[in-house]
């Protein structure tokens, strides 16, 4: 035997070494960077970051080491991040990592670690895990201000479902903090349906993500490697037959230098591994089985215990295999195996009565004792070597103990793929009930509860009809309305039918005033305000806020008044919304419930946007989010409140900033609601700025296409809005009136400043475009709208503004516009005017409003509206660039006048503007477009111009072209949406 067959000489990797130096190097200019580090099992993964780390380490950076371990795969959580802040706590001290970390901060590590005392009482799951990811976010920033951090995270493959969502997290919000996270996984293993390959390909797509393939070793690096592991350099024949035989992988180059020059080849590489174990001494090799068993990392005293051999019985015996390089000594009083592969084939070679001889003895020492484990790992060990020794009692009972350790922590998934062990092992284990204390229903309900929190939706649907089954409702009715309201939610995250009537269902079940019928109440009246029924959802709010109160349940309380705010707020009674958001505000910060305080404030961003108070909005929203960090719910709630700032942006006009925190808040990976709301957002500067491809990405991506509708009101119309935009933009204006004429007859238009009136406003601006190309449609819809503004209230500022234009008031629309100074609204309403004063022939009374209009328009970018603008002022024979005043105005003309100067500075960027009333068109295209946009043949034009087909044709081309359009129905649109002709 040679002995330690390892290189002392580095070989072959410099490359690799330079391209990970070149990454630190990104990271310390504050751009964090993301290494993907992929490889076969044995290329020398773990060599390279460790060489790597010890150049860092040397030049400054903190190096935090995190491994994987096959034992994640059956819910040990958390577990490479556990290990980096172990080990932080063990160079820093606990306290000196707290202080890193918000107020109370500490609380939330505290579930994984209990060095950090114990973990906070909130245990709202929807939000505490992405609290836990923020405080770890958080603490790397902090810890990357004192120096450079290195993460280093091995065995990704191998990572939990909770590991890999924090790990997806982190590289997408580490944005300018120096950390540089290098994530190693066996590219061999990724399998089709391997849970990691989505996470790669979607980290994949991020900046500052880079991924690094590692090559097998070349035959002259085998070589080097070989003469490192000599100490001379070796015979070509060797090499050569090293070579082919390990196929260039260091590992294997290993193991064929440990045969010796007598060894003869083995037939495969499980032999090829396994003959450096067979070689040793048989007491050697028995206590190796056994610490295989208990994983790539054993304590010595765990295997004193599960070996029953004396401490110097277990040295004797195991010094040999250190000799051997085989096993390594690890931190802590452990061993460890070199390479995970070793393990595996040490593991594989156990006969059957011997495995699960072994993997019972250690869940036996180790719930003896949970000491031998490290801490927070006991009930998930004890879990593994229950269900690997085929035990289906004991494997049972301590799945359904570690399930409820991942709930502790919000491993979500874990805790589900725990119980459904538990659910699988059932019918094995007769006395099941009396062993964990629980019936197999609540296995069931606890499975969709963890099901729901990870978004598992069909798993979570099955659950509750497995549920549902085993349950009566005459005996049991609370569990069945709870499991109807679960079920109600899962087909509304499918968008399936149902939703009311299983919530409605539930609510019958629970007549009694107590806390079963207050959360049932909580979840209908919240969806029927949501869906625009505001008297009956608000009622049963009502009704479940009086049960909170005489049960002094002040957190349901707070909730409740919040869900009564949104009802006011789409009702229109926006003081009222202000008031009951403050009043649940304060009940927030009195109970520490951060969920109710952050819901406060982002309700009243939105609150104070349709009271038209925008600006003051921002500022409450920056509060927020600062908050937000601090409690550490910025991915969840604090998200939801800058999309409420970016709403109040483009109200505003600030279209550029609107989309700039747009993209930003998107890069976080916020919930799937929150990020439709944003591109929403988005989709409505697209609109303003003619953005069609971006336009239609949006639609798109909210299923605005869809076959489903949205169930909710603020949604559908929402996605209504961009619809028509998108027509208009395409030139299709009777395609958009049809959109209209359906919210018209089919949404439920509320009182909603930024909702229900915006609508309306809408509609009043589709019939002042198309009204020429269908009058009898649009008076139609007008009387729709008018009977649906009559019915509204009119409660803050914004909505007077939008019912000023609906009254075709527009003057006036355009100076309420100018005092709430949002100058979009304001252009529009100013080119209404225009155009109501062209169409009665007042061209004195119409320039003065393009002309205010036009300059608005251009400083925003706005260049749909612009393009209108310079269309009428051509079709009426005006200048844009003439000076206000110079022109006989009405008085209210003057007024637009002004409210033009006060919306913009300058005309910079009118560019396509048409100059001392030039069209674009010659008087005779003008002919030819009319009668075209009528649906004339190119032979009925020119009968009717008594001119030549020839010359029609030519007529034609020449509009075509000057439009920028391809098809006679593209030019009639297009000349209508630019008022072309009358």
């Amino acid at each position: 035997m040679v002995g330690r067959a390892v290189s002392p000489v580095f070989v072959g990797r410099e490359r690799e070494l330079a391209d990970l130096t070149e990454a630190f190097e990104q990271a310390r200019k504050d751009t964090a960077v993301t290494v993907l580090l992929g490889g076969e099992a044995g290329v020398g993964k773990s060599r390279l970051i460790g060489c790597f780390a010890e150049r860092a380490t040397a030049d400054g950076a903190h190096v935090l080491n995190g491994g994987c371990v096959e034992l994640s795969t059956e819910g040990l959580a958390y577990a490479p991040f556990t290990a980096a802040i172990r080990q932080l706590v063990r160079e820093c001290g606990a306290e000196e990592v707290a202080a890193l970390l918000p107020e109370g901060g500490a609380r939330d590590l505290a579930r994984l670690l209990p060095e950090f005392g114990e973990p906070s009482g909130d245990t709202e799951s929807d939000t505490a895990r992405a609290r836990l990811f923020e405080q770890i976010l958080t603490l790397l920033e902090r810890l990357a201000e004192r120096h450079p951090v290195i993460l280093l995270i091995e065995d990704v493959h191998w990572a939990d479902s909770s590991s890999r969502d924090l790990i997806a997290f982190l590289s997408r919000n580490l944005r300018t903090a120096p950390v540089l996270m290098v994530l190693t996984y066996r590219s061999d293993e990724l399998h089709r349906q391997h849970p990691l390959r989505p996470v790669l390909a979607e980290l994949g797509r991020l900046d500052g993500v880079l991924r690094m393939d590692l090559p097998r070793l070349t035959q002259s690096e085998v070589a080097a490697q070989m003469a490192g592991i000599l100490g001379t350099t070796p015979e070509f024949a060797r090499v050569d037959r090293v070579f082919r035989r390990s196929e260039g992988i260091p590992l294997f180059v290993e193991a064929l230098m440990e045969c010796g020059g007598e060894c003869s080849f083995p037939d495969s590489l499980h032999d090829l591994i396994i003959g450096s174990v067979e070689r040793l001494p048989e007491e050697t090799q028995r206590v190796l089985r056994i610490a295989a068993a208990g994983g790539i990392r054993v304590s010595h005293a765990l295997l004193v215990a599960v070996s029953e051999l004396s401490d110097v019985e277990l040295d004797d015996a195991l010094r040999t295999a250190i000799a051997a390089n085989v096993l390594q000594v690890a931190d802590g009083r452990a061993y460890v195996f070199r390479h995970a592969l070793i393990r595996e084939a040490v593991h594989d070679e156990l006969l059957p009565g011997e495995h699960a001889r072994l993997h019972a003895r250690f869940a036996e020492e180790i719930g003896r004792d949970r000491t031998l484990v490290p801490p927070g790992r006991a009930a998930i060990e004890i879990a593994h070597h229950w269900h690997s020794a085929r035990d289906d009692l004991w494997a049972l009972v301590s799945a359904w103990e570690a399930a409820g350790k991942a709930a502790k922590t919000f491993a979500h998934r874990e805790m589900m793929q725990l119980l459904e062990r538990v659910l699988t092992l059932w019918s094995k284990v007769p006395d099941a009930a009396e062993r964990i204390g629980v019936d197999h229903t609540t296995v069931l309900e606890q499975a969709a509860e963890a099901a729901s929190a990870c978004g598992e939706v069909d798993r979570g649907s099955k659950f509750v009809k497995a549920a549902l089954h085993e349950l009566d409702e005459r005996t049991e009715p609370a569990r069945v309305a709870n499991l109807l309201v679960w079920r109600s939610q899962f087909k509304k995250a499918k968008r399936r039918p149902g939703v009311l009537d299983d919530l409605r269902y539930a609510e019958r079940l629970v007549p009694e005033p107590g806390l079963e019928r207050a959360a049932v109440l909580s979840k209908l009246g919240s969806y029927l305000i949501f869906s625009g029924e505001l008297a009956e959802g608000t009622a049963h709010t009502e009704e479940a806020l009086r049960i909170a109160r005489e049960h002094g349940e002040e957190t349901l309380e707070a909730e409740l008044l919040l869900n009564l705010a949104l009802g006011h707020s789409i009702a229109g009674r926006i003081e009222t919304t202000i008031e009951l958001n403050e009043t649940a505000q304060a009940i927030g910060e009195r109970v520490e419930s951060g969920r109710s305080v952050l819901r406060a404030i982002a309700n009243n961003v939105d609150a104070l946007n349709n009271m038209g108070r925008s600006t003051e909005a921002i500022e409450l929203a920056l509060e927020g989010e600062r908050r937000a960090r601090q409690y550490g719910r910025y991915r969840d709630q604090g998200t939801f409140i800058a999309n409420n700032r970016a709403e109040a942006l483009e109200a505003l006009g600030r279209f550029d900033e609107a989309a700039r925190l747009v993209e930003h808040i998107l890069a976080t990976d916020p919930t799937v609601r929150t990020r439709h709301h944003l591109r929403r957002i988005r989709g409505d500067v697209a609109v303003a700025r003619g953005e069609t491809d971006v336009l239609r990405s949006v639609l798109d991506e909210v299923t605005a296409f869809g076959t489903v509708p949205e169930e909710f009101m603020q949604e559908l119309t929402t996605d209504a809005r961009l619809v028509i935009g998108l027509h208009m933009l395409g030139g299709e204006p009777l395609a958009a009136l049809e959109v209209a004429e359906r919210v018209a007859l089919e949404a439920q238009i509320t009182s909603k400043p930024m909702l229900g009136w915006r609508t309306l406003g809408l509609l009043g601006g589709i019939c002042e475009t198309v009204e020429e190309l269908a009058p009898e449609r649009v008076a139609a819809l007008r009387a729709h709208v008018g009977k649906a503004a009559a019915a509204m209230t009119v409660d803050s500022p914004v909505a007077e503004a939008y019912r000023l234009d609906l009254t075709r008031d527009h003057d006036a629309a355009a100076a309420a516009w100018e005092r709430l100074g949002r100058p979009f609204p304001q252009a529009k309403s100013l080119l209404h005017g225009g155009r109501t004063a062209a169409g009665a022939g007042d061209r004195d009374g119409a320039a003065p409003r393009l002309r205010a209009a036009h300059p608005i328009a251009v400083a925003l970018r706005a260049r749909p509206l612009a393009t209108e603008i310079e269309a009428l002022a051509r079709r009426i024979g005006i200048s844009l660039t003439e000076r206000a005043g110079t022109t006989g105005r009405t008085g209210a003309a003057r007024q637009a006048g002004t409210a033009g100067r006060a919306g913009t500075t300058g005309q910079a960027g009118a560019t396509g503007q048409a100059g001392g009333g030039e069209s674009p068109l010659t008087p005779r295209e003008l002919e030819v477009l009319r009668l075209v946009a009528q649906g004339r043949s190119n032979r009925e034009v020119a009968a009717e111009l008594f001119i030549s087909a020839k010359t029609v044709s030519v007529h034609v081309s020449n509009i075509l072209g000057k439009l920028g359009v391809s098809t006679r129905g593209e030019a009639a649109a297009a000349a209508r949406r630019l008022a072309l002709i009358g």
